[in-house]
């Protein structure tokens, strides 16, 4: 029956089936003018409802009309219609419309004419009309009256600061077809300063006014039943409240079920761009910035309340049953959905689609659920609705309820345009398949497990737990009862199971509050095992982890282990999570969070051997340029608000040691140096303006307060600048013609050294540049002299005093070790005049210039590569030395993994073997001074 023509005869693909035939005969007959299929289908219709029937009666001249036209056109001039009206005929007007709208969305549902998002969606654009007009009406009436402080006739066009938020389906757009209407009303106190209390009394008129006018019912019939009941305390409350105290009740109080009510605010009415801005000061209360599966708690206790208060726990049975509420209905679709929008809805705003299929298909995108899943319920959830429209029609009832005689059953079966058999059929399946699709969801692991068995020590540790503050409350208690066996069990099966449990009694004493985090275990079993492997391997990684447990947001946040991004996407990244943050410090903190979860992600992937030391290690140095590449801006801006835009060229950050040669290891510092360049700038212009050099160092202090100052998500990094000319007594911040002054006049070799893996981060790029062309050619300027070797020599002599071997697998410090081959490689860069920043490249340049043969080259290469791995899994593992005898065995199995060595004893002849010959080529190639002096340039 489709066709090209958008008339509504021609978009007709079904029809009720008529269950009372004589009064499908009588409308048959009314409409016999009409075409034979809509006579049909408007004959059916009132054969199955007898309120539609009475309509057709009522409004049959102007439906003729509707009928003839395109069904879209038709609603639209229904709408014009309206909006044209005086406001002294807006009740009779309003119900016109009501009676109108109801009859025609209902034939363009019934015929498949519209989809069920467009019946809704012209549902809700009457109500949405309804109400703003109700509201200017009110507002011009109180402002006619002189009852509404300051505010002209003018002003009645936006409210006057007054405005609906429409919630629930009215607010997603999804109006059934008898609904309710729930509105928040609520005014800009802003716009009342000193008359706040007299504005109050005029809305709150305004607000009952508006109610009567949309609820009463009169000879015209009614409008919209309006509900008031989701304001803020609305036992206590006035039915119109300023924003400011709407706020400040959420803030302090605000509870799950509000939080999932906001999801679908929408400003209806009034002031619509207060509204708007009202929403968005509730962004952080309806969108935690953390993954909040505590979320699912709640939503599965407010259902079974729900079930319980309305005696919903009951045999599946077609008579009787609620399809809003009752098992395997619309409400189980709308909270599986809104659920998991709150959990990850704060940090993915994609997911924060007012829509219950736009928000499934939102969580399928980003992988938050199957896709399968998703259209499963999609499918359920419309089946569901047109059930629940054919119910409400039959008298505009606001039913959700399955009719209690089969007799009646029969009725909306025919009103489905189906035989009484097939429906019941159809509607238990579609009710067991929400069900089973949504339970799980919501009452993850309900049965709980025994405990295993466990030995005397073992049970005195998890008898403790109850103790810690992590466990405080019933609800916390309640959820990880669920938890501990599956606990208990991944823990015996660890290699050193009571090792692995001390490391967990830390991991759970550590954490500040629960009910989170056990929540987020509950629902992503995977992750248990996760603890437990760290526990098992790296108890100090489970201690950060206590004190850091947002990181674990990431793991599931779809991309943990995907492939690393790299520098330029994690700079992308950085500032998008720092933009949303509203001021400085927010950014900040986000900034933390942000590189947390990489950092978090970086330890796990090393640990779980994923990633290898050297790629870990590459990793670590990436995420660390690119904080300093997204924070940098920041911090330029904030002192430049403050100060003005930097004199001159601006300045560059350089990364130095480790980091300049981008291998960074779990606990590294920041070697940095920042040189500016004023190009004959005096002072900076800004309100209130700097000479040049506290400018640069200001911002020099800023940035390094940024990065360390310990805020409420802790800090970045610790931050080194110490090798910057002069040391701690130079500036923090030197000037470009200073630090070439001073390096080619007065630096020590060491300083040309430390220069050799120098690398510029961030800041103006021709100076970065510029920077980049003077280290290259004084490498090559001051590699040359013959008191270099002496130099490295007695500084070698130095360190190694200040920092002797600690251990049988110590790998950074002690003759042959980390430093010590980084010392010569720095020194063969040095000296061939190399611009590389590797320990390998530089080797390499070494090789190529003969400072170093071929085999002293792959000695220290190999040295410094089984070492570099030591230090990297040492450093994931703990801050301090790793002691092979008293280290756990999760731990030495990760060490050992990562060295390929077979065991303990193999790995401390290795380190020992590779030192010793790496130290004897260092020997060979710098010898010992007796002067112990060292030169600086002349």
């Amino acid at each position: 029956m489709m066709s090209n023509s958008p008339t509504f005869l021609s978009r007709l693909t079904r029809s009720p089936v008529a269950h009372d035939a004589a009064t499908a005969t009588e409308t048959r007959a009314a409409f016999g003018d009409l075409a034979p299929e809509l006579a049909g289908l408007l004959s059916a219709t009132a054969g199955c409802s007898p309120f539609l029937r009475d309509l057709m009666t009522r409004e049959g001249v102007w439906l003729r009309e509707a009928l003839s036209a395109v069904p879209e056109a038709a609603f639209d001039r229904l709408l014009a219609d309206l909006a044209a009206v005086p406001s002294e005929q807006l009740s009779d007007a309003l119900r016109l419309a009501k009676r109108r709208a109801a009859l025609f969305t209902a034939l363009c549902d019934l015929g498949g004419v519209w989809p069920l998002e467009q019946v809704t969606g012209a549902l809700t654009r009457l109500a949405d009309m309804a109400v703003d007009l109700s509201i200017r009406t009110g507002v011009a009436e109180e402002i006619r009256r002189g009852r509404l402080p300051g505010a002209t006739p003018d002003d009645a066009a936006d409210g006057a600061g007054m405005v609906a938020l429409a919630m629930g389906k009215m607010g997603a757009g999804e109006l059934n077809y008898s609904s309710d209407i729930d509105l928040v009303c609520l005014f800009d106190e802003t716009r009342y300063k000193g008359v706040e209390q007299e504005a109050r009394q005029s809305f709150i008129r305004v607000t009952r006014r508006m109610t009567a006018l949309l609820s009463d019912l009169t000879a015209g019939g009614y409008v919209f039943r309006t509900d008031l009941r989701l304001r803020p305390d609305a036992a206590v409350t006035p039915v119109c409240l300023s924003m400011a105290a709407a706020e400040a009740y959420y803030e302090s109080v605000g509870r799950t079920w509000e939080r999932a009510a906001y999801i679908k605010a929408r400003p209806c009415g009034g002031d619509l761009a207060a509204g708007n801005r009202f929403l968005r000061t509730l962004v952080p209360f309806v969108w935690r910035k953390h993954l909040d599966f505590a979320a699912i708690q709640d939503a599965h206790d407010m259902r079974l309340r729900i079930r319980e208060h309305r005696q919903l726990n009951r045999a599946l049975a077609v008579e009787g049953h609620d399809m809003k509420l009752g098992q395997g209905g619309i409400r189980e679709i709308e909270f599986f959905t809104q659920t998991r929008q709150l959990i990850a809805g704060g940090r993915d705003a994609s997911l924060r689609d007012r829509t219950t299929v736009g928000g499934l298909r939102a969580l399928a995108a980003q992988r938050w659920i199957p896709q399968d899943v998703c259209e499963e319920l999609v499918t359920l959830y419309r089946a569901h609705r047109e059930v629940e429209h054919r119910l409400q029609m039959v008298q505009d009832a606001q039913t959700h309820t399955m009719p209690a005689s089969a007799e009646g059953v029969a009725r909306i079966a025919a009103f489905c345009g189906m035989e009484e058999g097939a429906f019941r059929t159809g509607l238990l399946d579609r009710l067991s398949r929400t069900d089973r699709l949504t339970e799980g969801f919501f009452a993850p692991g309900a049965a709980e497990e025994p405990l295993p068995d466990l030995s005397e020590s073992a049970r005195s540790i998890v008898e403790g737990w109850s103790s810690y503050p992590a466990l405080r409350s019933d609800r916390a208690q309640q959820i990880f009862r669920r938890l501990r066996p599956a606990f208990l069990t991944r823990l015996s099966r660890a290699a050193n199971a009571d090792e692995a449990l001390v490391a967990l009694d830390g991991f759970l004493r550590g954490l500040p509050a629960g009910v989170q985090i056990f929540s987020l275990f509950e629902a992503n079993p995977a992750l248990i095992d996760l603890i437990i492997d760290i526990a098992a391997t790296s108890p100090d990684l489970a201690r950060y982890l206590s004190r850091n447990a947002a990181v674990l947001d990431g793991v599931i946040g779809g991309s943990f282990f995907a492939p690393w991004p790299g520098v330029g996407a994690l700079v992308e990244d950085g500032a998008a999570r720092m933009a949303e943050a509203a001021d400085y410090e927010g950014k900040l903190d986000a900034a933390r969070r942000w590189m947390k979860e990489w950092h978090f992600r970086i330890g796990v992937h090393h640990l779980r051997g994923l990633v290898d030391a050297f790629e870990a290690a590459k990793n670590y140095a990436d995420l660390a340029e690119a904080v300093i590449a997204a924070v940098w801006p920041l911090v330029v801006a904030e002192v430049a608000r403050k100060h003005g835009p930097m004199p001159g060229r601006g300045a560059v950050v350089l990364g130095m040691g480790s980091l300049g040669a981008a291998r960074l290891n779990a606990g590294s510092d920041l070697d940095l140096i920042v040189i500016y360049d004023a190009a004959g700038a005096e002072a900076s212009d800004g309100p209130r303006p700097l000479a040049v050099r506290p400018y640069y160092a200001r911002l020099t202090q800023a940035l390094v307060t940024a990065l360390t100052a310990p805020m409420a998500e802790g800090k970045l990094y610790e931050v080194d600048m110490r090798l910057r000319p002069s040391g701690r007594q130079g500036p923090v911040a030197t000037a470009l013609e200073s630090f070439r002054s001073y390096q080619e006049t007065e630096a020590w070799t060491w300083e040309h050294l430390a220069l050799t893996r120098a690398r510029p981060l961030a800041g103006e790029m021709s100076l970065r540049a510029e920077i980049e062309d003077f280290r290259r050619g004084l490498l090559h300027a001051k590699g040359q002299g013959a008191g270099v070797r002496a130099d490295v020599a007695a500084m070698r002599t130095r360190l190694q005093a200040a920092k002797p071997a600690k251990g049988l697998w110590e790998a950074k410090n002690g003759p042959g070790r980390i430093m010590d081959i980084e010392l010569m490689a720095e020194t063969a860069a040095l000296i061939a005049a190399s611009p590389a920043r590797g320990v390998e490249a530089q080797l390499r340049a070494g090789g190529k210039a003969s400072v170093l043969s071929d085999s002293d080259q792959q000695t220290l290469t190999d040295g410094y590569r089984l070492l570099w791995r030591v230090q990297a899994a040492t450093r994931l593992i703990t801050e301090g030395t790793l002691d092979p005898a008293t280290m756990g065995e999760g731990a030495r199995a990760f060490v050992l993994r990562e060295t390929g060595e077979a065991d303990a004893d193999a790995l401390t002849a290795r380190i020992e073997q590779v030192a010793g010959l790496a130290a004897r080529v260092i020997d060979a190639h710098l010898g010992e001074v007796e002067d112990g002096e060292t030169h600086h340039a002349d």
